[in-house]
């Protein structure tokens, strides 16, 4: 917060909030959750065993998503020749006014995400009376200015996780699935990328009309995992089978540890979206 929130009209407008939302975790898939991190072998500085890790995503909050928005529709209004359906492709240029503007509000949104982490952790490392061992943390939905091909490009991974050589990164399942901390390969041919997660198989709105909490706590109370709060659209059931989505980008990335939920907290169901 000490960071020059005036690089642009938006972002100085959306200081005081970003400061009352700051350590906050947000709704959506949005979540906080300690669980056992089993290392197979030394990595991350610590010795093979099982250790009791915290493991949150979350994001830029309200000021991401209104920066988002804002610029999303000024691309939008700049591109009138876009056909209706394929108006949500609209851009910038990058050395244009508006483009240069978007990259310094985006890039501060994202150090804003990174520091909504770190001031997630702390606090709970503070009430616990605890001192980490180990950290892992990254950047997805981001884009990024690098050299593929011998070219300067941006690199926009939705969806997806940065996986350089030697990267490391956290691929979460649900919250009745383990996720992963992984370090990358270097894949050029997937622009140096990895997906961020299970994936979704259902809506929200179909998994409100198609699932029961009876059927979800079945497939949590199996696995010995709490449920704090979540909606019913964040089940179990939502997602793709992350052993599957794992094993299909072996090439991409090395596992070095395995993270199982065992106590996890997300926004209640009905709670409304930041703005």
């Amino acid at each position: 917060m000490e960071e020059d929130w005036g690089v642009t009209r938006l972002t100085r407008q959306l200081e005081g909030k970003a400061r009352r939302q700051l350590g906050t975790s947000g709704s959506g898939n949005h979540f906080v959750e300690f669980g056992e991190l089993t290392l197979g072998e030394p990595d991350l500085g610590l010795d093979a065993g099982t250790y009791l890790a915290l493991l949150s995503h979350s994001g830029s909050r309200g000021p991401g998503n209104t920066v988002a928005s804002h610029y999303s529709k000024l691309a939008m209004d700049l591109h009138p020749e876009l056909p209706k359906d394929l108006r949500h492709l609209a851009w910038f240029e990058l050395d244009s006014a508006p483009g240069q503007e978007y990259w310094q509000a985006m890039e501060l949104m994202g150090r804003f995400a990174a520091a909504n982490h770190e001031v997630i952790h702390r606090s709970i490392h503070r009430a616990l009376g605890a001192k980490p061992l180990a950290e892992v943390e990254n950047h997805h939905n981001f884009a990024w200015l690098e050299e593929h091909g011998g070219r300067k490009v941006v690199v926009h991974r939705k969806g997806a996780t940065p996986a350089g050589d030697g990267v490391l990164g956290v691929i979460p399942g649900s919250m009745a699935t383990p996720g992963f901390v992984v370090r990358g390969r270097g894949s050029a041919a997937a622009m140096n990328s990895a997906s961020h997660g299970a994936g979704r198989v259902m809506s929200r709105k179909k998994a409100h009309h198609s699932l029961t909490w009876s059927s979800a706590r079945k497939l949590l109370d199996a696995q010995k995992i709490t449920v704090l709060s979540a909606g019913l659209d964040e089940a179990p059931q939502v997602y793709k089978d992350i052993h599957t989505v794992m094993a299909a980008q072996r090439d991409l990335v090395e596992v070095v540890a395995r993270f199982d939920p065992r106590i996890v907290k997300m926004a209640p169901p009905g709670e409304r979206p930041e703005d």
